[in-house]
């Protein structure tokens, strides 16, 4: 998908192909079924995305982007469960904002993590219906180098 938005971007006279990529765009998107299959419980899933810190003039921190992060989630009728706060994760500095949505008779939980990285905005998110599916979803995230067991 961004490649062909890239694609574009060369095309358009008013858009470089060097904005293209400032832009951002999403880098992974991970179901544990399809988005469209229907399921009992909430469809599992982990978003990964990058957005120019550019676009946000002055942000300066990672907690920044919470607030534009709480605007949306609360346009899709989420709601706050815990204040944004930050911790250290492979050392670097992690924004976490936590919501939650009644969707039927089931609780949709969304973690969102996020990072300033090479003039990036790098956003996590998490999305499982109970906090304990999110948060093995969230420790499966890690920052530097991985190691392969037994060496």
């Amino acid at each position: 998908m961004n490649a062909r938005e890239d694609g574009q971007a060369k095309s358009d006279g008013d858009k470089s192909a060097a904005d293209a990529g400032k832009a951002g765009g999403v880098l992974l998107a991970a179901f544990s079924r399809p988005p469209q299959a229907r399921g009992e419980d909430v469809n599992s899933s982990i978003l990964i995305a990058a957005e120019s810190a550019e676009a946000y003039p002055g942000l300066k921190e990672a907690a920044q982007y919470l607030g534009p992060v709480t605007e949306v989630a609360q346009a899709q009728g989420l709601e706050v469960v815990n204040e944004p706060y930050e911790f250290v994760l492979g050392g670097k500095t992690v924004v976490r904002g936590d919501f939650q949505k009644d969707v039927g008779k089931r609780v949709m939980r969304q973690s969102t993590l996020v990072v300033l990285a090479r003039g990036y905005v790098v956003s996590f998110t998490f999305i499982g219906g109970t906090e304990d599916e999110v948060e093995e979803l969230i420790d499966g995230l890690g920052f530097g180098a991985s190691r392969t067991p037994g060496r």
